[in-house]
């Protein structure tokens, strides 16, 4: 069957103007008249049968239609730029050197280098434990794939992923001392990535918050709580990226079935100046391939045996990795 899709014009034009609020930026980027832009756009709402578009002020301002097609066009013409550039560019050689969440980098991307540097030969990596955002600025860091909040003024970045936070132990740990329910946690270590809002966000979530809290260890971040909890000191929280391998080959189990979402994500960023350069562009398109691929295999379940129901809460969730 036919994929029935708008003109490529049409769609340019929409997604120019919605970036840049305005008519006139959009006709100068796309270098054609103001009344050709505007023609395009209505065009196409002609054909969607929608308003994309409505006057706020000296600005457009997206209608919720508008704001739903967005995202996909926006996308397309990304991954277009992305293979049309791989393909007139070389591979890329030469150095590079990559600052990345140390959880992040030890437990997703260590496993997944091989295919790297078999593909790529010519890219000698460097690679950084550190979700310093410092190192964004630095010229001795080309590409950042950091946890934060994406406030990176001045510098290209773009979301690698979300997460979700929830309890996992080894299963050693498990056998040992069962965990029937979330009151057997009062009976554990707690290993905390953070300085401990994480355990106090998913505790609300399960409604928990007066658990009585035994001993408890703090790391300096989400990669040593992870490692804490393999050999068994305690129960920690993982995440749905870094600890799905763990999960996976069994090192970890979950005992229950409740995940909340971190604050903040992923993010991969670099200085402009950099973005262009073929290593970084290499290195940059591998990593959402590898993602992508990831998300294609199907991400970890967090299917605990033990069933609890999320308490609903007012306000935005407090929790956060900043130090993951």
């Amino acid at each position: 069957m036919a994929r029935r899709l708008p003109p490529l014009n049409p769609l340019r034009a929409f997604e120019a103007t919605a970036r840049h609020g305005s008519l006139t930026k959009a006709a100068s980027e796309l270098n054609v008249t103001h009344g050709a832009v505007s023609h395009q756009i209505k065009a196409l709402e002609a054909m969607l049968k929608v308003q994309l578009f409505e006057r706020a002020g000296q600005r457009l301002k997206l209608t919720l239609q508008g704001a739903e097609l967005l995202p996909s066009v926006t996308s397309a013409f990304d991954g277009i730029a992305a293979a049309t550039a791989r393909m007139a560019r070389p591979t890329g050689a030469g150095a590079l050197t990559v600052s990345c969440v140390p959880a992040l980098l030890s437990l997703w991307l260590i496993p997944r280098l091989g295919g790297f540097v078999a593909q790529y030969p010519n890219i000698r990596l460097k690679l950084n434990a550190s979700n310093d955002p410092l190192d964004l600025r630095s010229p001795d860091i080309d590409v950042c794939v950091h946890y934060g909040d994406r406030d990176w003024s001045g510098c290209w970045f773009r979301k690698w992923s979300d997460l979700e936070l929830f309890p996992v132990a080894s299963p050693s740990l498990i056998n040992n001392r069962p965990i029937r329910s979330v009151r057997d946690l009062a009976d554990h270590v707690l290993l905390h990535g953070d300085d401990g809002r994480e355990w106090h966000t998913w505790l609300a979530a399960a409604d928990a918050l007066d658990l009585a809290r035994g001993p408890q260890l703090h790391f300096s971040d989400a990669r040593l709580s992870t490692e804490a909890a393999q050999h068994g000191h305690g129960v920690a929280l993982g995440d749905s990226v870094t600890a799905s391998g763990l999960l996976a080959r069994g090192l970890l189990v979950t005992p229950f079935n409740l995940s909340v979402p971190a604050v903040d994500s992923f993010y991969v960023a670099c200085r402009s100046g950099v973005r262009a350069a073929p290593a970084a562009q290499t290195f940059i398109d591998w990593l959402f391939a590898e993602r992508d691929m990831s998300m294609a295999a199907g991400g970890v379940a967090v299917a605990g045996q033990i069933s609890i129901r999320k308490r609903r809460v007012s306000g935005k969730v407090q929790a956060g990795l900043a130090d993951q």
